[in-house]
């Protein structure tokens, strides 16, 4: 064989290996909400140490902004998303099929990988609108949140829960978490509200901005509401942690969690827990919200949907299941 046919050989040797490994990559998408909530940084916390081991498993892991955690429980069931944080509450629901699942009717295949930070129900208002109390929003200015997000979700929940409608506000608005601030400061509304993990960039923003105060939720309804239902429980938003509030906020919440489906393969499933569980230190270092998390904790608190094969293969390996 001539030199010019041998270096044509290798050529076509070497492409076709560089295909075959092109063709092993696996790309996944993990669905989050805003980028000035916690979801966009925790799942590109996910994503950094997934990446980080590529050459081993050659799994390319992308963060997606979305719309929250109605939006990636959808997507998730129509096969737009890999992977997707959602509120605990929404998870069950999702699976379930009830709530604003009911028409869809329950998703059998979605599965749970691990859960997250709490998520305390959050309303900021500005101090100068008269809101010391929950109740204090009738009669007010105030952003329920936009369509498809866990917030707005819950907020109609706890409205169900009071008996208002959105009536009871002189404005209901329905702004995305990037624009609450910014609508709050500028005295477009008296109150935002936002189910997220705290300390919050978002809430960070809405209270150095402007003067506001955090307040209260925490009344009879709110305490059945958290009675007859396992996802949610009471929460506290420690005093002193943003500017304007320096005793403790006493609210409700539920979990952030990290979901997938039966159409994720176990291998990928367990690689990408395996990432994330065995260097958990790591994990919990890429965000302050991150950094009260418990291995044995992110195994069940939380999920109502059952574990993916892959992430119980995982948990099994490492000694938090028998």
């Amino acid at each position: 064989m001539n030199k010019f046919w041998m270096a044509a050989a290798a050529s076509t040797a070497l492409m076709a290996g560089t295909a075959a490994h092109a063709q092993e990559q696996t790309f996944i998408s993990i669905g989050t909400g805003g980028v000035t909530g916690v979801y966009y940084p925790a799942g590109g916390a996910i994503c950094r140490l997934v990446n980080r081991d590529r050459a081993e498993h050659g799994i390319r892991c992308g963060v997606e902004s979305t719309g929250g955690s109605i939006f990636n429980l959808n997507a998730l069931r129509d096969g737009e998303l890999e992977f997707g944080i959602v509120q605990s509450d929404w998870q069950y629901h999702s699976y379930n099929g009830t709530s604003q699942f009911e028409e869809q009717g329950p998703h059998e295949e979605l599965r749970a990988i691990f859960s997250l930070h709490p998520e305390p129900f959050t309303v900021v208002a500005r101090a100068d609108a008269g809101i010391s109390t929950f109740e204090d929003l009738e009669g007010k200015r105030v952003n329920i949140g936009n369509p498809g997000s866990g917030q707005r979700a819950t907020m109609d929940v706890v409205m169900d829960a009071m008996g208002w409608s959105t009536d009871i506000f002189s404005q209901a608005t329905e702004l995305p978490p990037g624009e609450q601030a910014l609508a709050l400061c500028d005295n477009n509304v008296d109150a935002i509200v936002y189910t997220v993990g705290h300390p919050s960039g978002a809430i960070q923003e809405a209270t150095t901005a402007c003067d506001t105060v955090l307040v209260n939720v925490d009344n009879d309804a709110i305490r059945e509401l958290v009675d007859e239902r396992d996802y949610y429980r009471m929460a506290t938003i420690p005093g002193g942690m943003y500017r304007g509030t320096d005793a403790d906020v006493t609210t409700f919440g539920v979990g952030a969690t990290f979901v997938s489906s039966t159409d994720v393969s176990d291998d990928v499933a367990y690689a990408v827990t395996r990432a994330i569980m065995s260097d958990l230190d790591a994990f919990k270092g890429l965000h302050p919200a991150l950094d009260i998390l418990v291995a044995e904790q992110m195994v069940t608190d939380g999920n109502s949907a059952p574990l993916h094969p892959g992430a119980e293969r995982y948990y099994r390996e490492a000694g938090l299941l028998e």
